[in-house]
């Protein structure tokens, strides 16, 4: 909630030429829903997908305020879905979380799926268990090939928008239990297709030592996808890792 349709629009311009120019990973954009359909104008042809940040398990009705999945087809391809704050600010749990994922799959958007845990919880040790409950929750009801079309993020609650980014190593040893825990629902060949991206005070200059991690595939970009330069830098980094 940082941007409004002409500031998004301005960022989108700015971002199509040098965003539009990587090859080999997938750029994903996900404004506010009111500049969705003026982004995706923007990026039109560019190659760079657009994403939304949240959507309604039902596919319409009386829930004033709410933007339903049906209503996201044809603007965009990616929705972010259990985001921490949709967690922690709004209340959302795990079953309307999962009601979400299987809607969106059910449509043919692919889910970002956000799983974390807050500070208070790594410190009472329980962040494998959060994290393997959230993801396992999250899934639930899913095959493998409806999870190997999923996406998931890790994001510790504590590392975002507060400049403390979890070092490297946390976030690889997490994401390499997500993967595992990927594994048990699905098989394998489905865990090992599935891209696992970082979230959490994800900036340029974190981004090339956050990518050389072998189970960071990419990354959920917060306050820095604000700054196109930033933005860039952050897929250039990971652009390198695809191709080395």
């Amino acid at each position: 909630m940082n941007t409004t349709v002409d500031e998004a629009v301005a960022l989108a311009t700015a971002l199509r030429e040098p965003l539009g120019a990587i090859d080999g990973i997938t750029r994903v954009v996900a404004p506010p829903f009111v500049s969705l359909s003026a982004v995706a104008g923007v990026l039109a042809g560019s190659g760079i997908e657009v994403g939304a940040q949240n959507m309604h398990p039902e596919p319409k009705g009386a829930f004033t305020g709410e933007v339903s999945g049906t209503m996201l087809q044809g603007i965009c391809a990616f929705v972010i879905l259990g985001h921490s704050e949709r967690r922690h600010v709004l209340g959302e749990h795990d079953d309307f979380v999962n009601a979400k994922v299987t809607t969106a799959l059910g449509i043919g958007l692919t889910p970002i799926l956000c799983v974390g845990e807050t500070l208070g919880e790594r410190d009472a040790g329980r962040q494998s268990a959060v994290v393997q409950q959230q993801l396992e929750l999250g899934l639930a009801g899913l095959d493998a090939r409806e999870i190997g079309r999923a996406v998931v993020a890790y994001e510790p609650v504590w590392a975002i928008g507060t400049g403390r980014a979890a070092t490297p190593e946390i976030a690889q040893d997490m994401l390499a239990a997500i993967r595992q825990g990927i594994a048990g629902l699905s098989d394998a060949m489905t865990a090992n297709a599935v891209p696992l991206l970082y979230g959490g005070s994800v900036s340029a200059a974190n981004a090339a030592e956050l990518a050389a991690q072998a189970d960071i595939d990419g990354a959920l970009v917060g306050g820095a996808s604000l700054l196109a330069e930033d933005f860039v830098a952050i897929a250039r980094a990971f652009a390198s890792r695809a191709s080395s």
